[in-house]
């Protein structure tokens, strides 16, 4: 059996989209080693000068109840906490501190995304129900502060624009419906030097 290609996958568990992503996960694992890494998509937003649908009035409503549409024909548990966006500082910091494996950055996902809840409104209730103890205090630490930041610089290097996002060999796949795409990459390693998806990638923009 040949080795898995290593990748990244940024995350925030902010974002519903990345929920549904790795709950599909194992489409891609038996071909990727794939390594959770947390970031700050607001972080990330304002380094690449991007908005989340949560922030535009028009596309917000639209945007939700996609999600409960798509959760539904997936076949994914699915609820919306009591409010969104919140804050997802603390939460991320967490998950560095104790170098959350799949295991945990799935429970961190569901207290949001299948119990509904905002971590900061019940925070000993969120690490108990990550397998921590219930007196775990919000991370404060220079070194912790400084990876959350560093992850998120890394993601923008990388690439990312927003979360989901799966890096591997270079080449950047956001999106919870580009599963298929990535799929179609490994099958097809060449795909990006193609003459199509090259000119794709550097369409001059005509309106600078």
């Amino acid at each position: 059996m040949s080795e898995k290609t290593p990748a990244t996958l940024y995350y925030d568990i902010i974002s519903p989209f990345a929920y549904l992503y790795i709950k599909q996960r194992q489409r891609l694992e038996h071909q990727l080693n794939i390594t959770p890494v947390p970031i700050l998509l607001g972080g990330l937003f304002r380094a690449t000068d991007n908005k989340g649908p949560g922030e535009i009035a028009a596309k917000r409503p639209h945007t939700y109840q996609f999600c409960v549409w798509q959760a539904e024909k997936l076949g994914i548990p699915f609820r919306f906490p009591e409010h969104h966006p919140f804050m997802t500082v603390a939460a991320q910091r967490l998950l560095v501190q104790e170098k959350a494996n799949w295991t945990m950055v799935e429970r961190a996902f569901d207290y949001v995304w299948v119990e509904g809840k905002d971590p900061n409104l019940s925070w000993s209730e969120f690490c108990t129900y990550l397998g921590l103890p219930a007196e775990t205090v919000k991370p404060e630490s220079p070194e912790v502060k400084a990876e959350l930041i560093a992850n998120t610089n890394q993601a923008k290097a990388d690439g990312a624009f927003g979360v989901p996002a799966l890096i591997f060999n270079q080449h950047c796949f956001w999106g919870v419906d580009t599963i298929d795409w990535a799929l179609d990459y490994l099958a097809r390693p060449g795909m990006f030097e193609e003459t199509s998806y090259s000119y794709a990638g550097n369409v001059p923009n005509g309106l600078t």
